[in-house]
Parts: structure tokens; C-alpha cells; sequence
């Protein structure tokens, strides 16, 4: 009965180890996976609407992880404008004159931190318009 008992625990964590590799596979793999499944064991299932849903969730949580990212606003350089450089730093960061002149004179330095895509995007392009070189760098 003990080795009834053990194959059973043996299969189970074989099963388990076998489900955790199903589930981190890709739409790729996925496909791929079907296409054997069907050829070589002749197993048919209820396919586009699998792979459907399937592409649907990876695409809902691509974009969950596109939305979660956080990037940091780099100064690279002031570019031909430092003066223009340290008005604007100061008006986006709400820092004194002295404050943004100091982060413009020890470039490279970080001007904002853990924006989304969108907002470090805006930022970038402030400064770009002013001659600025900007870096995104992603958390």
C-alpha cells in the first residue's frame, strides 16, 4: 500500500511540475503544442477559440505589464540652452533655482523618478524641444 501511496505522490508532483510548464508556455508554444497534439496523437479540440482567448489574455496582460513599468527621467545634457535647461527642470520638479541649476551641472543625474511610459515620454519631449538630451531609463 506504502508504494501505491508513493507512486501517487510521485505522479502528482509530475503533474504539477508538468501543469506549471503548460502555463508559462507562449502563444508560440502554445500553437506549436496544438499542431503536435493533433498530428502526432490525433487529438482535436476546440482550437481558434482556445488560442483566441489564450492571445486575448497574453495581450490584456502585456499591456498590464507595459502600464506597470516605471522609467527615470535622465538629464544627459543642457545642450546649447543650460539656462532654459535649469527653468524648466525647476518648473517640472517644483525645485529652487539653485537645486535645478546643481542637477543640470552634474549631468548625468536623474530630474523624476518611477513615471509611467506616458508621463516620462511628455517629460523627454519637454526637454528635447529645448535641445536637451534625455535618457528613459526603465525600472
Amino acid at each position: 500500500m506504502k508504494e501505491i501511496n508513493k507512486n501517487t505522490a510521485k505522479d502528482t508532483a509530475k503533474i504539477a511540475n508538468l501543469a506549471k510548464e503548460l502555463v508559462n508556455l507562449t502563444v508560440t508554444e502554445v500553437n506549436e503544442l496544438t499542431i503536435i497534439l493533433k498530428k502526432d496523437y490525433g487529438l482535436e479540440s476546440n482550437h481558434d477559440n482556445s488560442v483566441k482567448k489564450i492571445t486575448e489574455t497574453d495581450d490584456i496582460n502585456q499591456e498590464q505589464k507595459k502600464e506597470n513599468i516605471k522609467y527615470n527621467v535622465i538629464l544627459k545634457s543642457s545642450g546649447p540652452s543650460k539656462l532654459a535647461v535649469v527653468k524648466l527642470i525647476k518648473e517640472v520638479t517644483g525645485r529652487g533655482l539653485k537645486d535645478s541649476k546643481e542637477l543640470v551641472d552634474s549631468v548625468p543625474t536623474t530630474i523624476k523618478e518611477s513615471l509611467n511610459k506616458e508621463e516620462a515620454e511628455l517629460f523627454k519631449k519637454k526637454f528635447e524641444e529645448i535641445g536637451a538630451e534625455i535618457e528613459l531609463f526603465e525600472l
